[in-house]
C-alpha cells in the first residue's frame, strides 16, 4: 500500500535504537528524508549512514538533549522545516513516590514530557504551514497507573491528555496530532524496568522467555510493528485521525 509519504521530511526523536530506529527506516522504505535526533552522536551517525545506504533517502543527523532548553533551540537551528514530527526520546526510572526523588523525577520528566510538549510548540507554526503531523509515542502504564513506574505512569498520563487535548482543536491549523502507546516491546528497556520493578535478577534467558510465552501472542510486541503504526498514523491514509492514541498493547496486559 503507498501511503503517500515520499518527499516528506521526518524528523524523529529518540531516533538511535529500538522503536526510533525502526520508525526511523520504515519511513525512509516509504521514501521520506529524515532528521535523526537522540543524544549518542556516534550512534545516531551509524543509523543514518546505514539507512542513507540502504533507501537512498536524505539523512540528517543532530545530537541534542531534549531536556534543556538549549537542546531544543539547537534542534530548530539545524533542523530546518519538517511536515511530520515523532515524538519518542525518554527514559523514565522505574520506583515507586518514594524511590524516585525529586531530582530524577524532573529530570526524567523534562527529557519525555517537556521534551514533547516544547519541541512540539516550537515546531507547531512550521508543522501548520506545511499541513503537518505530530505523533507521539507514549505507554500504555499512563492508561494503568503502575505503583511501581509510578514517574512513568504520571508522566505518560500527562501525554495522553497533552495529545488529546492538542489534537482536539489541531485540525483547525491542518495540524493532526495523535499518539501511539506500546505496551511491552522486546527491547533491551523492557528488560531493565521488568527487573527494576519486580525487583528481582532475571538474567536467565530461559526465564524471560517463560515470561513472555505466557502472553497471549506469546511474545512482547517488535518494534517493527510498532513503528508500522507510527508510521501509518502519521500517513495520509490517515487524514481523519487526530486527538486518537493508539493502544498497541499484550492483551494478557503484562504487568511491570
Amino acid at each position: 500500500m503507498d501511503l503517500y509519504l515520499r518527499g516528506k521530511r521526518v524528523l524523529i526523536t529518540g531516533a538511535s535504537l529500538g522503536i526510533g530506529m525502526a520508525t526511523a527506516s520504515l519511513f525512509a522504505e516509504e521514501g521520506c528524508d529524515l532528521i535523526l535526533v537522540a543524544r549518542d552522536e556516534t550512534r545516531l551517525n551509524e543509523v543514518a549512514t546505514s539507512i542513507a545506504e540502504r533507501y537512498r533517502v536524505s539523512t540528517k543527523v543532530i545530537a541534542a538533549d531534549l531536556s534543556t532548553d538549549s537542546g531544543i533551540e539547537k534542534i530548530i537551528v539545524e533542523s530546518g522545516e519538517c511536515d511530520i514530527l515523532v515524538n519518542n526520546a525518554g527514559a523514565i526510572p522505574p520506583g515507586d513516590v518514594f524511590e524516585v526523588d525529586n531530582s530524577r523525577w524532573r529530570h526524567a520528566w523534562d527529557l519525555k514530557v517537556f521534551g514533547y510538549i516544547n519541541l512540539t510548540r516550537t515546531l507547531y507554526p512550521t508543522l501548520k504551514k506545511n499541513n503537518g503531523v505530530v505523533v507521539n509515542v507514549i505507554g500504555t502504564s499512563g492508561e494503568r497507573a503502575e505503583p511501581n513506574y509510578i514517574a512513568g505512569s504520571c508522566g505518560n498520563a500527562a501525554l495522553m491528555a497533552f495529545t488529546k487535548g492538542l489534537g482536539s482543536n489541531s485540525p483547525r491549523d491542518g495540524v493532526r496530532v495523535v499518539g501511539v502507546s506500546p505496551g511491552p516491546v522486546a527491547t533491551e528497556r523492557i528488560k531493565f524496568l521488568l527487573r527494576a520493578t519486580a525487583k528481582r535478577t532475571l538474567n536467565d534467558e530461559s526465564r524471560w522467555n517463560e515470561r513472555f510465552n505466557a502472553m497471549p501472542f506469546g511474545r512482547a510486541a517488535t518494534p517493527q510493528e510498532i513503528a508500522n503504526a507510527i508510521v501509518f498514523l502519521a500517513s495520509p491514509r490517515s487524514s481523519y485521525t487526530s486527538g486518537t492514541i493508539l493502544t498497541i498493547d499484550d492483551p494478557a496486559r503484562l504487568s511491570l
